[in-house]
């Protein structure tokens, strides 16, 4: 791991649009975010990541980027980015960006040139067919649309042909090798754009689809794992201190591929997606939802700790697991779980080891709307509404017209917002806060302090150590207890505890004990 930081970083994911508008278009933008800065700093938040912010036509709200170095005009210019850089360093903040290195806009330069019949240093820039009417394989492609006789592989949405970064094994002429000049000028070209924003003052990057480089890869992406150890190497030998994070969720096989953080993702039926979202999404079955941390449920612990402690064992000292309360392809837990439930939940995760991360808006509990799809969002649409920040217009997320809005603002009475939960002790905000501010002084609840559990029965309250600080949470709306001897000086509570030969927990408590 190179970026030495990152042991003490508490990452807040800010999607640009959405944040804070100072211009009165309706849409968020960099300055938006500079005024803001000191707010995230006050949260307890020393660190961002900011969803794409590149030039693009936005048919996947900015995934799908036109231009790896220029900022789309709707945030500002590119100078309003570098300020941004300056500004969060002045207060201690580092910032990440989102870089999407799978796949381009179909209207990027370099996919304009490859669609071209006569060759020329871009034609293998993308993967291509040999012919027409001929299949990319088992990859989804797109023919009939180009001068080229030829088709072309997505990476994901009809809009986002696929970078070639080679085949692992190829089988037919037109997929190249690993180490085909053509192959390698992409990942030059994929460092090359990483230079240019970490020169800038950018401290990394979160990576969109990490895994998703080398096309017929393994089952340990050993194709994919090499071009990220060759960009760690570059990264080691240029920029020591960048920090990646990759959109991968297999911590064992993205920190050994050089990254320093992984995310531990929603998958339906993964341990994570037990602890709050424990629902039928995605067209699954029907399902109780019996999440952990939903006081009325029937949750186990057990269900996230039997895939959370293999990766946690198996990847101390080489890389950090980043759990998240939500991101902008994620149901707001607050679609299921109220503001009592939340602060169990986040309590518990900004008290785990790796490093964690906050989506903007989840600190006051911003409510999951029900949306049409914005910008190829669909159902996620509704996790990217505006920031709510006072009572006024708009939630004093822009002075525009209603209608101008990137998307509409909580229209209930009772729509949290930060001015409305500033001055309330008992706030969710002001829970995030406490608990974040006893991150950053305990060194035994940063990322790095050993991690053990000590009682994870179920029924029965969930108790764990970091370092010399013992832990216990009871979500349930009933009495636990746990077999744990616990003396000793509580240094943060929510409900109540007593301490003893063996620990009770009343309906609802998170405790920590020195």
């Amino acid at each position: 791991m190179a970026a030495t930081w990152l042991k003490d970083a508490v990452f807040y994911e800010i999607y640009p649009q959405s944040f804070y508008d100072t211009n009165g278009d309706g849409i968020g933008d960099f300055n938006g975010i500079i005024d803001k800065l000191d707010y995230i700093k006050d949260l307890g938040c020393n660190a961002l990541w900011i969803n794409p912010c590149f030039d693009s036509p936005f048919k996947d709200a900015g995934y799908d980027v036109r231009d790896y170095k220029k900022v789309a005009p709707r945030y500002g210019c590119n100078n309003d980015l570098y300020r941004l850089f300056g500004e969060a360093h002045k207060k201690g903040i580092k910032v990440l960006l989102d870089l999407v290195p799978g796949h381009t806009s179909e209207e990027h330069e370099w996919f304009k040139m490859s669609q071209k019949a006569e060759k020329n240093e871009y034609t293998n820039r993308f993967i291509w067919t040999d012919f027409c009417f001929q299949k990319a394989a088992d990859l989804n492609y797109v023919g009939g649309e180009s001068e080229r006789s030829a088709t072309y592989a997505l990476n994901f949405f009809k809009c986002q042909p696929a970078l070639n970064y080679g085949f692992l094994k190829p089988e037919e002429p037109w997929q190249l090798p690993m180490d085909h000049p053509d192959v390698i000028a992409t990942r030059e070209a994929l460092k090359d754009v990483m230079r240019f924003w970490l020169s800038h003052g950018c401290d990394g990057f979160r990576v969109d689809m990490a895994s998703s480089l080398v096309k017929h890869d393994d089952e340990k992406k050993s194709g994919t794992s090499a071009i990220w150890l060759d960009v760690r190497k570059m990264l080691d030998a240029e920029f020591p201190e960048a920090a990646m994070v990759s959109e991968w969720s297999n911590p064992p096989l993205a920190l050994r591929a050089g990254y320093d953080m992984d995310f531990y993702l929603n998958i339906p039926g993964g341990g994570y997606s037990t602890l709050m979202r424990d629902y039928a999404i995605f067209g699954m079955e029907e399902h109780e939802d019996n999440s952990y941390f939903k006081k009325d449920g029937d949750g186990d612990i057990n269900r996230f700790l039997d895939e959370y402690l293999k990766w946690y064992e198996d990847t101390k000292g080489v890389g950090y697991i980043s759990m998240l309360t939500c991101n902008h392809d994620t149901n707001r837990p607050r679609y299921t779980l109220e503001p009592d439930e939340l602060k169990l939940a986040y309590a518990f995760l900004f008290t785990m080891p790796g490093v964690p991360y906050l989506y903007y808006g989840d600190e006051i509990g911003m409510r999951y709307l029900e949306l049409p799809t914005k910008e190829g969002g669909y159902f996620r649409t509704g996790s990217r509404t505006p920031m709510q920040w006072t009572k006024g217009k708009n939630l004093g997320f822009s002075e525009g017209c209603e209608d101008s809005l990137y998307l509409p603002v909580d229209s209930a009475a009772d729509a949290p917002t930060v001015e409305a939960q500033e001055n309330d002790p008992d706030s969710l905000l002001n829970m995030v806060r406490g608990i974040l501010a006893l991150r950053h002084k305990e060194e035994d609840l940063q990322a790095d302090a050993e991690f053990k559990v000590l009682c994870s029965e179920k029924g029965k309250a969930f108790v764990y150590k970091r370092g010399s600080l013992t832990i216990a949470v009871n979500p349930s709306n009933k009495e636990q207890t746990a077999p744990v001897a616990v003396e000793g000086e509580v240094i943060y509570s929510i409900g109540k505890a007593t301490l003893g030969s063996q620990i009770t927990l009343a309906p609802q408590t998170f405790v920590v004990v020195r």
